[in-house]
């Protein structure tokens, strides 16, 4: 491709900094091509929201150059934002034939699958977006159909991993695309994007095999029922549990919502291979003997509302955990999830479940490439220029150690942060600036409509409370003509307080009375007096700071 005048940006909107709600933007002259449209789950302290999504106002207010948005895989830390994106940019997708089922199913539920135009594209195909070349690479990861992306335009090569680790013995036969990895690297890379999510991690990371092996050493000892719960869409980890159970003459049958959905599209599209009369139904279970039974479960997650968290608390429908059933918790957790996970693993020991978990048996491997994984990434790419994404900043900071080990000089790779400019022209690299980035929160129907002011808000009714302060005052003179009645929520419990309110309530009518006296008529001046004189007694009284509501109706 011939040189021109343009310069080449990459703006990353999400996952670096974090894991989770993935996305970058390449932009050449008039052409804006985005990889991935993830979500993450909400941390800790973001009271009552549901998930998390990349803010991208700069797309939107640059839509008429968005040429696609190319998917690597079909996880929700990749997939999971782009029906709230589809809603504001109406552009084609481009994804392999399993990403693109799940994208169906998430499209088909917020009613945009007949509006979105739906590109399927494998590691042969080529597509042209503007001025880009967009070609793709297969990649091993623990969900399978994950690709990695070459991008190419006038200024040069980019190479986008996804997700990724080199298995030398995967599950389906799919190895990874070396040679189109050392194609690139002949060819001259200016620019690699790579996955930093083991960055801390020594070594390779074991196949998804070593999880098959132990997955049949559990069927071949296990006396009674079997139940694995482990990530909906880890396709191959399905296919070894069904493999053995087909081995050893057992059914199999799922529950959890996501699990039967990902399995339905899986059979469907051709990536899981199931024998007739395999599956049964879940109302089924009872009626076979407990050694022919295994149960296909979500929850590996520790999710309050998922299947197996239901199971070992005796709530869920149609499952009930009893004594000598095997239970495999087959992943590891995500970071946040840990304290979950391990009240779920200890309520199955409660009930008398022999429980197979990630920290005392081999029933996981990580999705993601370990130390020397990622170097052999940098060894075949051979890029001029690194940026580490995916990954908390301590994780960038190790792959940028990574990447000088291998021969990268350390001006010439960038840690950036999302929102982060950079730019390439006649080979040279830059960092240009900011765009707007950041998070958007969803809860319920409401997209973005719950910002840092109302979690603040849910953040002080969680630790402190609330009083309700009602009081009728007489619109000619000021005088108070009823209350003031104090309620309380989540304060302190009535019953015990009363003396404490009764002198709350004096001191709110004192208030007032000086108030009128100052000739005080604002309404927010004579609230802003209510509140803070009420505060500080409250204060003094029980070193906490309620949220005070005064509500003051004139007659």
């Amino acid at each position: 491709m011939s040189k021109s005048n343009h310069k080449l940006s990459i703006i990353p909107l999400g996952g670096l900094g974090e894991i989770g709600k993935n996305m970058t933007a390449y932009q050449y002259g008039n052409d804006i091509v985005v990889v991935d449209a993830g979500l993450k789950f909400p941390e800790e302290d973001m009271l009552g929201i549901d998930v998390v999504i990349p803010d991208v106002t700069y797309l939107v207010e640059n839509k008429n150059r968005v040429r696609g948005i190319v998917l690597t895989h079909g996880h929700e830390d990749h997939i999971g934002g782009l029906p709230y994106v589809l809603k504001h940019i109406n552009v084609p997708v481009y994804g392999t034939r399993l990403t693109l089922g799940l994208v169906e199913a998430k499209l088909r539920e917020h009613n945009l699958l007949d509006v979105t135009k739906l590109v399927t594209v494998t590691n042969r195909s080529q597509i042209k977006l503007g001025q880009f070349l967009v070609s793709f690479f297969h990649t091993n990861h623990s969900i399978p159909d994950t690709v990695g992306i070459a991008l190419e335009c006038p200024e040069g090569i980019c190479v986008h991993t996804g997700d990724f680790k080199f298995d030398f013995t995967p599950v389906d036969g799919r190895m990874a695309d070396y040679h189109k990895l050392a194609e690139l690297g002949e060819r001259g890379v200016l620019c690699l994007l790579s996955d930093s999510t083991n960055a801390e991690r020594p070594g390779y990371t074991m196949s998804e095999r070593v999880v098959g092996q132990t997955i049949d050493d559990v069927f071949r000892q296990a006396e009674k029922r079997i139940i694995l719960a482990t990530f909906a869409s880890n396709i191959h980890r399905i296919q070894q549990v069904i493999d053995a159970a087909e081995r050893y003459d057992r059914k199999v049958s799922v529950v959890g919502r996501s699990m039967v959905n990902n399995i339905n599209i899986a059979v469907e599209l051709g990536y899981l291979r199931v024998n007739k009369g395999t599956m049964v139904d879940p109302d089924d279970i009872a009626k076979l003997p407990a050694h022919k039974v295994v149960i296909l479960s979500t929850g590996s997650q520790g999710e309050p509302m998922s299947a197996l968290t239901r199971m070992a608390r005796a709530t869920h429908r149609k499952v009930e955990i009893v004594p000598g059933d095997t239970v495999i918790v087959a992943a590891s957790p995500i970071p946040g999830n840990e304290k979950d996970i391990a009240r779920t693993i200890d309520q199955l020991f409660r009930i008398g479940a022999n429980v197979i978990y990630q920290q005392v048996s081999g029933v996981h491997v990580s999705g993601h490439g370990s130390q020397e994984e990622l170097k052999l990434m940098l060894n075949l790419v051979r890029p001029k220029y690194f940026i580490p994404v995916h990954g908390e900043f301590r994780m960038l900071k190790i792959h940028s150690e990574l990447a000088q080990a291998t021969g990268v000089p350390e001006d010439r790779i960038f840690i950036l942060d999302n929102g982060d400019v950079m730019e390439f022209q006649g080979g040279e690299a830059r960092q240009a600036g900011k765009v707007t980035a950041g998070a958007v929160l969803i809860d319920g129907l409401g997209v973005g409509d719950v910002g840092n002011i109302v979690l603040r808000d849910r953040k002080l009714l969680s630790q402190d409370g609330i009083l309700v302060v009602v009081v009728t005052m007489s619109k000619q003179d000021g005088t108070i003509l009823s209350g003031p009645d104090i309620i309380s929520r989540g304060f302190v419990y009535v019953r015990e307080s009363e003396a404490l309110l009764e002198e709350a309530n004096r001191i709110v009518t004192v208030t007032l009375k000086k108030l009128v006296a100052e000739n005080v008529s604002e309404w927010s001046s004579i609230k802003t007096g209510v509140r803070d004189a009420l505060g500080r007694f409250l204060y003094e009284q029980t070193r906490r700071r309620p949220m005070i509501l005064p509500i003051i109706m004139e007659v």
